[in-house]
């Protein structure tokens, strides 16, 4: 085809011609859309029944809206998902915003297109008898009203004109009833920009938690490794130069001085390890809770520790790790940085939230945004879904208050 054909005005008609396959697919989806929409019109013009229909629609409008939702992938190739579970009991699916629009969408929009269609379609048919007037004629007996006679021919060419105008131009009707249906429905039967933000944020919560098991498991898995392979090498390393440095008294005293110096580096690097394990995953708190985890730390802690510990069963492992690490931050803070002389700390369990107060006497000052370690804390606190506070006037008191999730 030339670019003078492509520049054409009637390159787009004749693409948009009744035998075109779009066009064939836009009478398609308007004829299909009236059987589903006509009956609604024509009970909805009985007032009694109109009243009890409407009533009746939010409760049968699933089956219709699965109807539609078939005819607009079948023959537009739109998939417009549902947001409610198939499973969605009644009075979640009243509440919510969808089975109104649908129900919108059955009681007054689709008997609008539906009478619509039958319309145009009626006029493409009457279109269709008059473009073929002459036929007709032709076909009728030789001595019937309808065969030649005085100023037939003007009247027929005018009739055939006017039908062949009506089917040249009804596929634009069709088209433009099929695109404004299509439209409709997209907005009506699916989802809204709300609804569609609300479920992507659902989707970055439940990927989200698992990011946040999957780096726990991890983190298992190299505490593990590390307590099983290296620790145990290191252990037996040191026990190997200890052993050589009771027994070998007959080597030089530079021998002797190499081996002191390497069983103690061994020993150092055991501690080092030991506390890396601990700050990974420590195993205290997979084996025997946070309780009993929390506990080490404060037996651990160089500022006297008071706990106030109110537990019911465990929580989720995720969860007990941040509280556990928090809890350890916050008592190395106390001791760094607050200088504080004891802490008070309070873990227990209010509703489906786990509360965690730590408390000390320092001097304060604490303040997240100058990008101290309790940016950190406040972090980790939120990759659960938690909340970190802190009240920490200059003077103090400090006070730290975490809530966590008890269930991802």
């Amino acid at each position: 085809m030339s670019d003078s054909e492509l520049r054409s005005p009637l390159v787009p008609l004749l693409r948009r011609a009744p035998w075109a396959a779009a066009a064939r697919r836009d009478v398609l989806f308007v004829a299909a859309g009236v059987p589903l929409g006509l009956p609604t019109l024509l009970v909805l013009l009985d007032a009694k029944s109109a009243l009890v229909l409407l009533l009746l629609l939010p409760f049968c409008s699933d089956l219709l809206t699965t109807a539609q939702r078939s005819r607009l992938r079948v023959l537009r190739d739109v998939d417009v998902p549902s947001r409610l579970p198939p499973d969605a009991g009644w009075a979640r699916r009243l509440r919510a915003g969808m089975t109104w629009r649908q129900t919108l969408y059955h009681g007054f929009v689709a008997p609008l297109f539906a009478t619509a269609g039958l319309l145009v379609m009626a006029v493409w048919g009457a279109g269709l008898v008059m473009a073929t007037l002459f036929a007709w004629i032709w076909a009728m007996p030789p001595d019937g009203p309808l065969r030649p006679g005085a100023g037939w021919t003007t009247d027929g060419g005018w009739i055939t004109a006017a039908g062949a105008a009506l089917l040249f131009f009804a596929p634009w009707a069709f088209a433009w009833i099929a695109r404004t249906d299509e439209r409709t429905a997209r907005t009506l039967l699916g989802r809204n920009r709300a609804e569609v933000l609300e479920e992507r944020v659902e989707r970055l919560a439940v990927s989200r938690a698992g990011v946040v098991d999957a780096a726990d498991a991890e983190r298992r898995r190299i505490e593990r490794d590390l307590h099983d392979g290296a620790q145990q090498r290191l252990v037996s390393l040191a026990m190997n130069l200890g052993l050589a440095r009771r027994t070998l008294t007959d080597i030089p005293p530079e021998a002797m001085q190499v081996i002191a110096e390497a069983h103690e580096e061994a020993q150092a690097a055991i501690e080092e390890l030991r506390d890396l394990v601990r700050g990974l995953h420590p195993v205290v708190l997979e084996d025997r809770g946070l309780d009993a985890a929390l506990s080490g730390i404060a037996a651990r802690s160089p500022v006297p520790v008071r706990m106030n510990v109110d537990l019911q069963g465990r929580v989720a492992p995720a969860v007990e790790a941040v509280a556990y690490f928090t809890v350890s931050e916050a008592l190395t803070n106390a001791a760094k940085h607050a200088r504080a002389s004891r802490v008070e700390l309070s873990v227990r369990r209010v509703g489906d939230r786990l509360r965690i107060v730590v408390g000390d006497d320092g001097i304060g000052g604490a303040d997240p945004s100058r990008g101290s370690g309790l940016t950190g804390l406040r972090k980790r606190a939120a990759s659960v879904d938690g909340t970190l506070t802190v009240i920490s006037p200059l003077g103090g008191p400090t006070t730290l208050t975490v809530e966590l999730p008890c269930e991802l």
